[in-house]
Order: structure tokens, then sequence, then C-alpha cells
């Protein structure tokens, strides 16, 4: 028997959305890239919910999209609603959220995949990681076949795919999501090279039959018009569509009654799942029986497409049996006759340790070795998508003997969510959030392009023309702020008129409209009949000019902040410190830096377990190594 063995640059196991944005990336940074799929049929396979974006998971795919990535782009040519969340509140929350065409969104995207080029779509399972003699550095993988694939640079991307297990009721099936098949060696492989895998869970509720439900019992959900487009070269022109309605019902008491008789039948309270969930994506029966005060909870009712009737309920993510999901859904209003296409399960699957990785997403143990994605403990396409861009470019970057490319904390939502996942200790699956974001006001969505997208073009991943668009951007913004503050109008009847219509105080001398703008009831719009000689500008700019205006003070005080957290991160820790030998260290303080090596005092900082009074200790030795010249 002939053994099958080919060479390429760097390898990426997995096609769901880490796996396809790493290797777009590789192969756009000119390495010849090889993917591994169970199916090519589910490249970038949107399992659970129809949803792109949202809360904090919108800054993601916006950034991604400014450093060069395609989530965004491939979602503006799939999507069916768009909406812009949290807009009563602050620019620094706002996040754009769209309902996909989920069968579209996947074939948009693998039409990409494959007319990239460099880039070798292979079917099969991989089953093993080929190292060295040491056990120090990748060489490739071995697949289910037998055949080996050299590299020197591979990217573990499997999701929830790694001894993944499915469990509704009594019933438990070794499959992956939506019935696929599950990946069952490599797991076995990782372990022999010495990596702690944690088990972790999900859930995805039932879909239904849109011909079953009354939507006359529901509250329509419309999308936003003018729809704003998720990538920053898309024309915002080519996204005003028809939008499909979304619908909002409620669980009731009648649902909790039945949930609470069946809970000793529910895998999550009788013990057959060992898997940790996610805290904030919680099953309908967590809901319940935690929270119960509560008399109903929400359920969003999404189309999964725009030609087919199944419909995704956001919200009622459940194990329970069949039989009492179909019972609970007939609770609900407008459910009554509701027909279940699919039912609602868990999944249980293995993952990294994450607190393996270091800030690059390469392996401590293994050179060469990269982990991407839900395989990382996070959850989401959103934060998946972000990471396997990541370890894509640092992948390459490695290969070239180049500095890895990181984000830090104050740069960007990728920075934060990659820092929590390689210093903390992440018990259940991660999520973003915004309140994670201790800078949030200056990573806002709608500057992702302003803040990132001169390093993808550094990257080679941003065109001439894109960056382009980007400067003329910025300066048409600094230029309209600086007129802004030196355009002055007189304290007369006429311009006093117009600030009492807008319910403003009038004016006693000349004022700039700079300064006017900063009263809360004014604002960039309806200051111009007081502003004749105003350019004209895109609506994108204009709202970047008024938050720049109105923010002012705020955002020079968060750009002190990070001046502060730039001077920490800037402080080097030597890769081969003894933590152990640091008497005046704490014992926890010295276990967990000695376990995730940091790689400055910033990063040690935010260990879970390591004190300032730990810090100040580190700053100390810091110091003495600095003479001896050991830094």
């Amino acid at each position: 028997m002939s053994l099958i063995e080919e060479n390429y640059d760097v390898i990426v196991v997995g096609a769901g959305h880490a796996g396809v944005e790493a290797a777009l990336a590789s192969a756009r940074m000119g390495m010849e890239t090889l993917i591994f799929t169970l199916s090519p049929d589910a490249i970038s396979m949107m399992a659970c919910n129809p949803n792109i974006g949202g809360s904090s998971k919108g800054h993601l795919v916006r950034e991604l999209d400014a450093l060069g990535g395609e989530m965004g782009k491939v979602c503006d040519r799939s999507f069916i609603q768009s909406r812009m969340l949290n807009k009563s509140k602050g620019p620094a929350v706002h996040s754009l959220r769209a309902q996909a065409d989920k069968q579209l969104y996947s074939q948009n995207m693998r039409e990409v995949l494959e007319n990239q080029e460099r880039v070798h779509i292979r079917q099969g399972e991989v089953v093993s990681i080929l190292t060295d003699e040491e056990k120090k550095e990748v060489r490739g993988v071995e697949s289910s076949t037998g055949a080996r694939y050299l590299a020197k640079a591979v990217i573990i991307c499997t999701g929830v795919y790694l001894n993944a297990r499915c469990i509704y009721g009594e019933v438990s099936e070794k499959t992956g999501p939506n019935g696929l098949r599950r990946a069952e060696k490599l797991s076995d492989s990782l372990r022999e090279l010495g990596f702690p895998l944690l088990r972790f869970k999900t859930g995805t509720p039932a879909r239904v039959d849109r011909r079953s439900l009354d939507f006359s019992q529901m509250e329509v959900q419309k999308g936003d018009v003018p729809v704003v487009p998720f990538s920053f070269s898309t024309d915002p022109a080519s996204v005003q569509i028809e939008q499909d309605d979304c619908f909002l019902t409620y669980t009731n008491e009648e649902g909790h009654s039945l949930i609470r008789e069946n809970i000793h039948r529910a895998p999550m309270y009788n013990g057959s799942i060992e898997g940790t969930g996610p805290r904030y994506c919680p099953s309908i029966e967590d809901k319940v029986m935690k929270f119960p005060d509560k008399d109903r909870h929400q359920i969003f009712v999404e189309p999964e497409g725009r030609y087919t009737n199944e419909m995704y309920l956001s919200g009622l993510s459940s194990s329970l049996p069949e039989d009492v999901q179909i019972a609970i859904l007939h609770t609900m209003p407008g459910f009554q006759k509701a027909e279940m296409v699919r039912h609602a399960y868990a999944i249980e699957y293995d993952c990294l340790n994450s607190l393996e990785l270091k800030n690059n997403l390469e392996t401590k143990r293994i050179a060469g070795l990269f982990f991407a994605g839900q395989m990382n403990g996070s959850s989401g396409y959103e934060e998946a998508a972000v990471q396997g861009f990541m370890a894509g470019v640092n992948a390459v970057k490695r290969l070239r003997g180049e500095e890895a490319f990181v984000l830090d904390r104050s740069e960007a939502y990728i920075g934060v969510l990659i820092d929590d996942l390689v210093t903390k200790e992440n018990k259940e699956p991660y999520r973003m959030m915004t309140s994670r974001a201790e800078y949030r006001l200056l990573l806002r969505q709608d500057n992702a392009d302003m803040r990132l997208r001169e390093k993808g073009y550094r990257l080679g991943l941003i065109s001439e023309e894109e960056i382009r668009k980007t400067r003329e951007k910025r300066e048409s913004i600094q230029k309209e702020v600086e007129r802004m503050g030196n355009t002055y109008i007189g304290a007369n009847e006429k311009n006093n008129a117009v600030l009492s219509r807008l319910g403003s105080s009038p004016i006693q001398s000349g004022i700039s409209l700079l300064e006017l703008c900063k009263r809360p009831e004014c604002n960039y719009k309806n200051l111009e009949e007081l502003d004749p000689e105003r350019p004209s500008l895109s609506a994108f700019i204009c709202e970047e000019v008024e938050i720049e205006i109105k923010y002012e003070g705020y955002i020079k005080r968060q750009i002190q902040q990070v001046e502060a957290f730039k001077k920490l991160e800037r402080k080097k820790l030597p890769k081969k410190i003894d933590y152990q030998n640091m008497q005046n260290l704490r014992l926890e303080a010295r276990q967990k830096l000695d376990k995730i090596r940091p790689e400055n005092i910033g990063m040690a900082s935010r260990i879970s377990g390591v004190s300032p009074a730990d810090i100040s200790v580190l700053l100390v030795y810091l110091e003495k190594y600095k003479k001896e010249g050991q830094v």
C-alpha cells in the first residue's frame, strides 16, 4: 500500500467560521494552505442561530473586516434582516446584528474559499498531530486513511466536533451538530502530546414550521431602514433590500409548570451531561428553575432563511425530551398548532484549556501549533472567526520569522477576547461582552476601520483602494471637527430662535458650533440651520464628527488611561523567569505565573490570583533582571 504524503506551508483542521478565516488569511498572505473538513457541505455552517453580530459581537465582525477578514462581506451578501442594537444608549455599545440566510451564508463563504488562490480543500478526518521527536515542534497531520500532510504550521479549528455528543432527554447520540459526523480520535493525539482538555457544553433550540404558526398573536420585529452594512467595503446602496420580519412571543406559567414537572428528565439536572454550559446563554429549563419569580421569558422567532419555512426560536434552548419540548411549544402564544421540524438538544465536546496558548494563539508546548475558535473554549461564530483570522496571520508570521501580530486590550475587542482567553481560567464557554472592554468608548464598532485598517494594510490584507478611502474618511472627520471649532455664530434673534425650537437656552455672546454641539439637546444634524457653509458629507462621517465632539472629554480621559495601560504592557517579562524561586510572591501567584507565563507586567496583572502586591514584587525583580542584562 502506497502512503500519501503531501507538503504545504500551513494546514488548517476544520472549516467552520474559525477555520475559513484562518485559511483565507494564510493564503492571501502568500502561503499554500490546506484546509480539512469532515464535509465540504458544512463549510461555515451556521449550526445554531441564524445571526451574525449582536451586542459586542458586532464589534468583532467590524474589526475583522477592518483587518481584511471575510465574515462581514459575506454577511452583507447573505442577510435577510438587519438592526443596530442599543441605539437608545451611547455609541460605545451600539452593535450591528443581522439575520442571515443560513444556507446562502454557507454557500457564499464556500464560494470565496473554493476560489481563493493557494487554498486547497480536503474532505477527511485528522486523527493525529505530527511533531519532531522531542515533541517540541509541529511537522504536520495524519488523516484517518493514514495519509500524512506535512507543514511547519498547523491550526486546529475543530469547533464542537471533538468527541461530540448530542443529548436530549434520555437520548444520547455520538454526533456533531445537526446530525453530522463527529471527530473521534484527535482528542487522544492531543492528550498524548500533553494537552489538558476540558469538557464543555452548549445547546440549540427547536426549529418549527412557519406555516403552523399564528403570527397575529406575536409582536412583529422589523429591520432598520436604512440598513447599515457590516463591511466598510460594501456599498451602502447594495444592502437596501426588502427585509424579512422576525417576531417576539413569550413563555408562560403553563409551560413553566411542564418544565418543573419534567425536570428530572432533563440531562442538565439528572447528571447525564458532564460538560459545563455557557452561563450567558442558559437553557429554558435553567431559566425557569433559577429564576422562579419570572412569570415569562422572551422568545424571538427568526427565519432560518428566505427559501425555507424553518423558524429558529432564540431563547428556547433546551435538552428536555422531545415530547416535553413539543408540549411547551404549544403553550406559547401563536404556537398552539406549532409543528416541530428539528428538536432542541445539548451538545458536549472536548476543547483546549486556553491557558496553554500564547497571545498569538500558538501553543506553549509545541512551536508552530495554533488553536482557534470554539476549540479554545469560546462560544459564538464571531469569537471563532476573529481567532481563526489571528491564528492564520500568526502562522504566516512565524513561517516568515517575523514578530507575532498581537492586538492589545486598548486596540480592539479582538485583543480583549484573546487576552481573556490566555490569562483567565475559563470554566465555561467564553462569550464576548461590551462590559469586558475597559476602553469601549475608544473601541466603538463605528470606528473599527480607522483603528485597524492600517494594520490590515501592513499585513497585505487591505487593498490600496480600501486604505485610501479610510485615510480620506479620517481626514474629512478631522477637518470637519476643526471647522466646527472655528465657526462662530452671533447672539442674535434669528440664531436664538433656532436654539429655542431645539429646546436649548439662548446665547449671550458668540459661540462656536462645536461648543453648541456639546449641548445635550443639540446634535450635528439639528444645527444645520445655523451652519449654512456646512460641506456635504456622508452619514458615516457625520456620525463620527458628532461622537468626536460630544464625547471629547471622555475620549481624552480614556486615552490617558490607555497610556498608563501601555506602560505596563511595555514592561516585558523574561521568557525564562523563575517564578517558583521568588520567595516574596504568594504561593498562588507563583503557581499561576509559572503556569501562564505572561508576556509582560500588564498581562500578569490580569491573571486571576495575582494581586497588586505580587505585581510590585515582580517590578522589583524586573529591575534586578535589567541591571543584570537579562531583559
